[in-house]
């Protein structure tokens, strides 16, 4: 065991923790000298973001010289070269946002109008299927605080929570006591839909396996069942009838129940697809009980990015600004598309590594074109940029909005000073913002 953290001169508590989507607001941070040095409550991929690690960290603007090095450089001189590479740009390319906040995601919503630029984010590459859904069939939404008070049975399917959001099963759904569940994990039963073993279905009452990109005909099936309509085959995407039957009583005979869901479904061959589906069983078994879903976000602010684009422009992702008003189109104003068309001419990424998400045919034109980071630590995209500024840490330095994955705002406070040369995403990009309208002014 580790010897408990002693050394520190002052306690902040109610932190919000700035890793995933649980965007967890019962952290502690321990501080000594201006440095996080313990987290208290935080799971051990939260609190390894948390606490004060200066590797890799940017601590000052950089521009790539001639010979391809990139070179420390003054605030101003950074920022007015960036302003005036997007302001001449013609079809600039705004991505990320998953890790800033809201704040800062207005902020750039303005520098995309102004500069006709497509503004889009990890969701593009991830949930946007699940959006899709939405919009199509509608979303039986539900919050965290409510499955934590009523829920009985918990359904995950494609997703493996203990390892991706790992005080999910612990904060929220599975162990904690609730009003309606006071005795927590012996008032819920837990199952696990998935093809792959994970630490999730080791923790499970059940584990159901079926065979990948069989997941459109596993859901259709249990709609089937729910219906009154007898299968006439003894299996279904790997799964046998019976398992199936007995799955779909379990469903329509809990009191409250809620199904999250993960990449794992949107990823597959039949995409949105899959999760419209979903959304339908949902609706046939609210006629026997009452249900609701939730899609497992990412990053902790993937989902405030889509609300916030959806309240300042009427789209969730893939906003595109380039004929002065905002249009929005699958496969035609979304990132990966785009640069698959080699259409960008510049690419600004704000609290995102492409480097890490994209695939490498997409990756071959950034390097390419003129390429700006704005983010806290050096990654496989400060490789390819030809500007780097250095901002600050939402939560920790910063403070600022997030929205939880329930679409539950959360206040993130500011707990330490940031580094001296270092400024906030809503600093820099109103920075940018500023320089941008200046230089429209001046023709």
């Amino acid at each position: 065991m580790h010897e408990p953290i002693t050394d520190y001169d002052k306690v902040v508590r109610n932190c919000s923790c700035s890793y995933c989507g649980n965007n967890c607001d019962d952290i502690t941070y321990l501080i000594k000298d201006n440095n996080i040095v313990g987290v208290r409550h935080a799971c051990r991929l939260g609190a390894s973001k948390i606490i004060n690690d200066n590797d890799q960290r940017l601590l000052n603007p950089m521009v790539r010289n001639s010979e391809g090095i990139l070179e420390e450089t003054s605030w101003d001189y950074a920022l007015e070269l960036t302003a005036q590479l997007l302001h001449d740009s013609i079809r600039p390319v705004l991505y990320g946002w998953g890790e800033t906040s809201v704040e800062a995601i207005k902020k750039g919503c303005q520098i995309a109008q102004a500069t006709g630029s497509v503004i889009d984010n990890q969701s593009t590459i991830c949930h946007g299927a699940t959006i899709q859904a939405f919009q199509k069939v509608g979303h039986p939404v539900t919050t965290l605080g409510e499955v934590k008070n009523r829920a009985d049975v918990i359904i995950y399917i494609g997703t493996n929570p203990m390892d991706d959001h790992p005080r999910h099963l612990t904060r929220y759904t599975t162990f904690p006591e609730g009003f309606f569940r006071p005795n927590g994990r012996d008032d819920r039963t837990l199952i696990t839909i998935d093809p792959k073993y994970t630490n999730t279905a080791k923790v499970s009452d059940e584990w159901i396996q079926f065979n990948p990109n069989e997941d459109y005909s596993l859901i259709n099936a249990l709609r089937v069942i729910l219906s009154g309509g007898e299968l006439n085959t003894n299996e279904i995407a790997g799964v046998d009838k019976d398992t199936l039957y007995k799955l779909v009583e379990t469903m329509k005979n809990t009191e409250n129940g809620v199904i999250f869901f993960g990449l794992g479904l949107t990823q597959t061959l039949t995409k949105q697809r899959s999760v419209d589906i979903l959304i339908q069983l949902v609706e046939d078994l609210n006629r026997y009980s009452k249900w609701s879903m939730l899609p497992m976000r990412g990053f902790f602010n993937v989902n405030g990015f889509n609300i916030a684009m959806t309240s300042e422009t009427g789209y969730p992702y893939g906003v595109d600004f380039a004929r002065g008003y905002p249009r929005y189109m699958i496969g035609e104003t979304t990132t990966i598309d785009l640069l698959n068309r080699r259409e960008p001419d510049f690419f600004l990424a704000v609290a995102a590594d492409p480097g890490i998400q994209f695939p490498g045919y997409s990756l071959k034109h950034l390097a390419s074109i003129p390429t700006v980071q704005i983010d806290t630590h050096w990654g496989p995209y400060t490789e390819l940029s030809d500007i780097v500024l250095p901002s600050t840490r939402v939560g920790v330095e910063t403070a600022g909005t997030g929205y939880r994955m329930d679409s539950i705002p959360i206040y993130m406070k500011k707990v330490i000073d940031k580094p001296e040369n270092c400024h906030s995403d809503e600093w820099i990009l109103t920075q940018l913002y500023n320089r941008i309208i200046n230089l429209k002014e001046a023709g």
